[in-house]
């Protein structure tokens, strides 16, 4: 066979169907979501993406992190969420986060539909979709399962670290409000009031599942990493 016709033949192969459902492979390590709310996923299995969050949240590269620092980092990803540039992170950039950026988070799984499936923008934007938001914002970890959303793979205790944010519940998120949750959070952290934080003494607030990059699941097992697991064998 040709070596030309051989190659369509494979590319062929490994194109989805129109309409077959696509499915995020998930790692056997968890990303890191910064306390804003930005994942860091491995480029490489030796790729710790605590440390590059740090180091690129660590401006001035001391080792310590800075209420300056993290608001700056806030500000960073701010602008990657603000994508009309309008100054406010509206519902439908919300559900782009929750969606395209981060859906390892997979917060509101009881009304999300199924992995490769695209959420509908109107059903996103009504206020029955923010105020459940806002109900499993509020209730953190206190649900079976202990903790849920970001908080699995980040430093706090935050399912929807962006949506939390929004501090007088408008269904809008303003640059002041992640710039004041950033500070909100920079307090949680720092829980010896130095006004700056070690590196080391982060790294020991991250989860378990965080750490554990070597955890494999048993075979067959889902991936109960994220709110719509993924189908055995993927």
């Amino acid at each position: 066979m040709p070596l030309a016709i051989f190659l369509l033949l494979l590319l062929a192969a490994a194109t989805p169907a129109p309409n077959a459902p696509i499915f995020v492979n998930g790692h056997a390590w968890a990303p890191f979501i910064s306390p804003m709310g930005e994942p860091f996923r491995a480029r490489t299995i030796d790729d710790d993406t605590f440390v590059r969050w740090f180091s690129q949240a660590d401006r001035n590269h001391d080792g310590a992190l800075t209420p300056a620092e993290l608001v700056a980092d806030g500000d960073r990803f701010f602008a990657t969420l603000d994508t009309n540039h309008d100054g406010a992170i509206d519902p439908d950039e919300l559900v782009q986060y929750e969606w395209e950026i981060a859906p390892d988070i997979q917060l509101m799984s009881r009304t999300q539909p199924q992995p490769g499936t695209r959420p509908s923008p109107a059903k996103h934007r009504s206020s029955d979709h923010w105020d459940g938001l806002m109900d499993e914002v509020d209730r953190g970890s206190t649900s079976v399962g202990g903790l849920q959303g970001a908080a699995r793979y980040g430093l706090l205790n935050l399912p929807e670290p962006v949506a939390a944010a929004d501090t007088n519940f408008d269904r809008s998120i303003s640059l002041a409000e992640f710039r004041q949750a950033a500070l909100a959070r920079f307090s949680l952290l720092d829980s010896a009031r130095r006004g700056a934080i070690r590196r080391a003494e982060l790294e020991s607030l991250r989860p378990a599942l965080a750490t554990d990059r070597h955890h494999k699941p048993p075979k067959g097992a889902l991936d109960e990493r994220i709110g719509n697991p993924l189908p055995p064998g993927n």
